[in-house]
């Protein structure tokens, strides 16, 4: 299943020069009831490790985990990526670059955690440079979960942004975002001078469907129903790998074509 444009119903053609840059958590992977309880999949990897030399090494992870987690999750394999929706960096040179200083939210951990610990089912994430609340087992703390956040961070004036996401809700420095991420690729070889595709399915994901769409690349959502700048769909993490196949499959034959 190719992506498709809800608008008119065309569907996406694969093409040459694609520089790719992956979601991890909904697009990759099925979200688990835990931050801890996803799965990567022997398949996903393949995939992956078929998709990166199709694209001529043009691949990146753009998620808001750490590189840390992502790198022990798709062990052996080691991409490109920018975690922590962007305050961490990994160009193609293995180079790491990071941004905020985890100091600045030492206010927020005592008092988050211990919203955690009253509300049974909520659990309070630490990535030092990012601090999450996730509700998706105690959905009935939600709101109350909103308001403390929003007191928090309040005090911080506009230092501090929350993202509202799927049953969680996560607070990080104004320093960067998923679509600057795409951008800072987008200046270093095997990406530069190639059509951004990007593929997501949160809110955390819209500034790097902004960022792509002006670019004149191409924005993919996961999922239905909801309000997006993506122009793309695609309807679930199974429908993602799939077409991530094809494309690996397509790109490596016309790679190998040419240099036939």
């Amino acid at each position: 299943m190719s992506p498709r444009d809800p608008a008119t119903g065309g569907t996406l053609t694969v093409a040459d020069e694609w520089a790719m840059f992956l979601d991890v958590d909904g697009t990759l992977l099925h979200i688990a009831e835990t931050p801890s309880g996803v799965k990567v999949s022997d398949h996903l990897r393949d995939v992956l490790a078929r998709l990166a030399p199709a694209t001529g090494q043009a691949l990146a992870l753009v998620s808001g985990r750490p590189l840390a987690t992502l790198d022990r999750l798709f062990a052996p394999l080691l991409l490109p990526a920018a975690g922590l929706h962007g305050l961490e960096f990994r160009g193609p040179t293995g180079d790491v670059r990071s941004l905020g200083d985890p100091l600045l939210l030492d206010p927020l951990r005592l008092p988050l955690a211990a919203f955690a610990d009253a509300h049974p089912g909520v659990i309070f994430e630490d990535k030092r440079r990012t601090l999450a609340l996730h509700y998706r087992r105690a959905p009935q703390a939600a709101e109350a979960a909103r308001r403390l956040v929003q007191k928090l961070t309040a005090r911080h004036g506009d230092g501090l942004q929350v993202m509202d996401g799927k049953m969680v809700l996560e607070i990080k420095p104004r320093l960067a975002d998923k679509g600057a991420a795409v951008v800072a690729f987008l200046r270093e070889t095997p990406f530069r001078g190639r059509r951004p595709v990007f593929i997501g399915d949160d809110v955390t994901d819209e500034d790097a469907f902004q960022v792509v769409n002006d670019l004149g690349g191409h924005s993919i959502r996961v999922g239905d129903g909801q309000d997006t700048q993506a122009r793309y769909r695609l309807p679930d993490v199974d429908a993602v790998i799939g077409w991530l196949e094809l494309v690996a499959a397509r790109l490596a034959e016309r790679r190998g074509e040419a240099g036939a």
